[in-house]
């Protein structure tokens, strides 16, 4: 079975490798700072962004600690991760990673179904 993914907005439509990244921009500039997407198999994927970092993490379905994308050796924490639930949120920027490097990593779950080769995360579990 080929997984598919939605975004979870209500829509249920699936998003394409070729469109995630757009819907996401959009919602980003939107206003929309925290994204789930929902996979045809159970798992889960969760975004959040300050507009300038982003935290990522894959879940292998609902309750799961799952494994989230990491920056080594970045220094420091961000600000202004707001949550759809109003929550303002700061996190260690060794456990965001830059947007477009956000990006780049769901755009691979949703098209491959695994992190990129070149992607650094941890698991949480």
């Amino acid at each position: 079975m080929i997984e598919s993914w939605v975004i979870d907005d209500g829509s249920g439509l699936p998003v394409s490798p070729e469109v995630v990244v757009e819907r996401l921009r959009a919602r980003i500039d939107g206003g929309q700072r925290e994204t789930w997407l929902s996979s045809s198999c159970g798992r889960l994927v969760a975004f959040v962004t300050n507009t300038e970092r982003a935290a990522v993490s894959l879940l292998d379905e609902e309750g799961d600690a799952g494994e989230h994308a990491v920056d080594p050796g970045a220094d420091g924490s961000s600000e202004g991760f707001v949550l759809s639930n109003g929550q303002h949120d700061e996190y260690a920027d060794e456990d965001t990673v830059p947007l477009e490097e956000a990006l780049r990593i769901i755009e691979c779950i949703v098209s491959e179904g695994s992190w990129p080769v070149d992607a650094r995360w941890v698991v949480d579990r």
